[in-house]
C-alpha cells in the first residue's frame, strides 16, 4: 500500500485549546496487515501524527519514504525483497538528517545491528502500548532539541547480525550482491566499485564502512583501496622489491600492502598462504 491520507488533514493537528500545530508524519512498513493496523491503532490516539504512508514489503517503503518524507518510520526488518536496512541504507539516511526510525520486529537478534543504523528504539513483538508510548517519546525527542534518553547501547556486531548481500542504487534500478558473488571491491575517492561476476557496481560508501560490514573471516582489506574475497584468490606474488600482488581465479591483479599481506596470511592460515606465494 503507498502513501495515505492523514487522517488529521494533511500537515496540520488540532490540540487543546484548539491551537494547531503541524503534524509530525509517520510512516508504517511492516509486510504483515495486522501488524501494521495494531500501529495505527496506537496511533489513532496521538493527533499530532499523521500516518503520511503504509506500505507491505522494502521498495514500496524506499518509493514512499523518499516522496513523503515523514519524520517518523516505523520499520519492519525482516520483509520481502528489501528488509529493513537496506531500506534505511538506499534512502541514503544519516545519522543527523532523515527520519526517527524505530525497528518493529519478531527478531531480537538484529537489535545491536539496529543501533549501529542510528534506531531510536528496537520494538520487539508482541510489545503493549505502554512499550511503544516509550519509542514514540523517543522519536520525538531525536526530532527535537531534547537528547535522546539513554538505554541505547552500541555493542561490537557479531557475525549473524552482518549483512547477507549488498545493496546499490543506480537511478531508479536497484542492484542486490549477496555477499559470496562478490569478487573485490576498490576503493574510489568517496565511492567504492563492487566486483562481482565481471560486473562493476559503483556505490558511494567508503572503503573503510565496507570493510567495517563484511565478515573478516572471508573478506581481507589486502590494500588501503582494495578488499579481497579469499575464495577468489588463486596465489599472491612477488612484485618489485617489497611489494606483492595478489592474482584472482579470473586473473584480476589486485595491488597487496605489506600490512595487507600479513592480515592475508592471517586469514588464510600461514602455512596455506605461503604455499600460495611464488618465488
Amino acid at each position: 500500500m503507498g502513501p495515505l491520507p492523514g487522517e488529521n488533514g494533511r500537515g496540520a493537528a488540532t490540540l487543546a485549546g484548539g491551537v494547531h500545530h503541524r503534524a509530525l508524519r509517520a510512516a508504517i512498513v511492516d509486510d504483515e496487515e495486522l501488524a501494521r493496523a495494531y500501529l495505527r491503532e496506537l496511533l489513532r490516539g496521538h493527533p499530532e501524527i499523521e500516518i503520511a504512508a503504509e506500505c507491505a514489503n522494502g521498495f514500496e517503503a524506499v518509493k514512499a519514504i523518499s516522496e513523503m518524507q515523514p519524520e517518523i518510520v516505523f520499520l519492519d526488518i525482516q520483509m520481502p525483497k528489501l528488509d529493513g536496512f537496506e531500506v534505511l541504507e538506499l534512502i541514503e539516511r544519516r545519522e543527523s538528517a532523515g527520519p526517527a526510525v524505530v525497528f518493529v520486529t519478531g527478531y531480537d537478534q538484529h537489535a545491536t545491528r539496529a543501533f549501529d543504523a542510528h534506531a531510536v528504539d528496537y520494538l520487539l513483538k508482541p510489545f503493549g502500548a505502554d512499550r511503544f508510548e516509550r519509542a514514540l517519546e523517543r522519536a520525538k525527542a531525536r526530532l527535537g532539541e531534547a537528547p535522546l534518553p539513554a538505554g541505547l547501547a552500541r555493542e561490537a556486531r557479531g557475525p549473524e547480525d552482518r549483512p547477507r548481500r549488498i545493496v546499490v542504487r543506480d537511478g531508479t534500478r536497484i542492484h542486490l550482491i549477496p555477499l559470496e558473488k562478490l569478487d573485490y571491491a576498490e576503493a574510489q575517492d568517496d565511492y567504492v566499485a563492487l566486483h562481482s561476476g565481471g560486473k562493476s557496481y559503483l556505490k558511494q560508501q567508503p572503503i573503510g564502512d565496507l570493510e567495517e560490514a563484511l565478515d573478516r573471516e572471508h573478506f581481507v582489506r589486502i590494500h588501503r583501496s582494495a578488499i579481497v574475497n579469499l575464495e577468489r584468490v588463486a596465489r599472491v606474488e612477488p612484485y618489485g622489491k617489497e611489494s606483492r600482488i595478489a592474482i584472482l581465479e579470473d586473473g584480476t591483479r589486485l595491488p597487496v600492502s605489506r600490512s595487507g599481506y600479513a592480515r592475508l596470511l592471517a586469514a588464510m592460515g600461514d602455512s596455506a598462504g605461503k604455499r600460495s606465494e611464488t618465488r
